[in-house]
């Protein structure tokens, strides 16, 4: 079956062309136009991956992405910001928020239909194991599902992955670069500060003072190492 993909877009040749672009590409894709009702449309839909614009007509992007993450139906949904608005501080702001990747425009609709691909893969991607559980972690392969002391974390489907990549790596330090390669693979768009950004969302989950980590430290002028706690 197709996967099907969302396009939160109000430009109307703009969406035609996304839309074209990934219905060739074999996606199933359905525009939307970012009204009031847009999350009420998605999760009625349920897509596999979201193309979101950042500036809508009744709503920011940034909210509506908000909205998704508290969503029980598109919490984990990959959210593929598209806009024109290319400053740091926005990048940083749509990967905060929960966004799983940010292209500007003007954009390649080949280099567009490649980033959503390379999502789509990473999710379909077999575990090697159902389960792993490492002090007070527990970690769900199959189901996405990351608990801490039983209770299960909130995260958005890159975050999972990076912190189920440290679990599976305690006492190890990596370099930014090394993540990106790891965690994130073909989607090499993305830079070291988006590394950064994913890091302090988890660090705000599973750290009881996300200013003094202890599971998931710094190693200075290097990266990160994910410690049990103990």
């Amino acid at each position: 079956m197709a996967k099907r993909i969302a396009i939160v877009e109000d430009e109307a040749e703009l969406a035609a062309l996304v839309e074209y672009n990934l219905e060739r590409n074999g996606f199933q894709a359905r525009v939307l136009a970012g009204g009031k009702g847009t999350l009420a449309e998605l999760e009625t839909w349920k897509p596999d991956l979201i193309v979101l614009d950042v500036m809508l007509p009744d709503m920011d992007g940034f909210d509506l992405c908000r909205q998704i993450r508290k969503s029980q139906a598109l919490a984990r949904t990959p959210v593929l910001f598209l806009t024109a608005r290319s400053d740091e501080v926005d990048r940083v702001l749509g990967l905060e928020l929960g966004g799983d990747d940010y292209i500007t425009k003007p954009f390649s609709p080949r280099e567009l239909v490649a980033r959503v691909k390379a999502h789509l893969r990473r999710e379909q991607a077999e575990p090697v194991a159902a389960e792993t559980v490492l002090g007070l972690f527990r970690v769900d392969h199959a189901a996405h599902r990351l608990l801490m002391n039983d209770r299960e974390l909130e995260l958005t489907l890159t975050e999972f992955r990076l912190l189920e990549f440290f679990i599976a790596h305690p006492g190890r330090a990596y370099g930014r670069d090394q993540l990106l390669n790891e965690v994130w693979g073909e989607q090499r768009f993305v830079t070291p500060r988006t590394v950064d950004v994913h890091v302090r969302r988890l660090r705000e989950q599973i750290e009881e003072t996300a200013e003094e980590p202890k599971y998931l430290v710094t190693v200075r002028g290097f990266g990160y190492r994910f410690e049990t706690g103990d």
